[in-house]
């Protein structure tokens, strides 16, 4: 398991409502690599609540689409932009059955679109949620000009950028 950096999160302007840890009205996620897979551990705020207790659905697809764009950041050493979100909602996520997971991994490819799937599990390990995230996927001179995408040995603490997981 390696820990990821955001490497954004002293960009100027940067706010991102899903993961800069400077917006105070965010989801202020954080990422591990772990194999395959990019993982976040979760707890919501009331505020993110849509009926009492449960998880705004809104909420739920911003979290899958959020861990879709590090996952292509992370695997793919690139970044892009989402052009299909399909969520399919399976049970409600209650507030009190946290911490959430909520992962992502590359399921395919062909040529710059790339299918990442995403799911959101509760604290009891019941699938809630899942999507699979349609990104297109710019090479990284375009992503670094145009998306600000940095240096890759920038998500990872110095000693931890061994790239024998990717």
């Amino acid at each position: 398991m390696k820990t990821i950096l955001n490497p954004y999160a002293n960009l100027d302007g940067y706010c991102c409502f899903g993961c800069s840890p400077n917006n105070r009205l965010g989801l202020n996620m954080k990422f591990v690599e772990e194999g395959e897979q990019i993982v976040c551990q979760w707890t919501p705020r009331d505020e993110f609540q849509g009926f009492p207790n449960i998880l705004h659905g809104g909420i739920q697809a911003t979290l899958l689409d959020e861990i879709a764009s590090w996952c292509i950041m992370i695997k793919l050493k690139t970044s892009g932009v989402t052009s299909r979100l399909d969520t399919r909602y399976i049970k409600p996520v209650r507030m009190n059955e946290v911490p959430i997971t909520i992962t992502a991994k590359i399921d395919s490819r062909k040529l710059n679109q790339v299918v990442v799937e995403t799911t959101l599990t509760n604290s009891k390990g019941l699938v809630c949620t899942t999507a699979m995230v349609t990104y297109a996927v710019f090479p990284e001179e375009v992503a670094k000009k145009k998306l600000f995408f940095p240096d890759y040995k920038l998500f990872f603490e110095p000693s931890n950028t061994n790239d024998s997981s990717t």
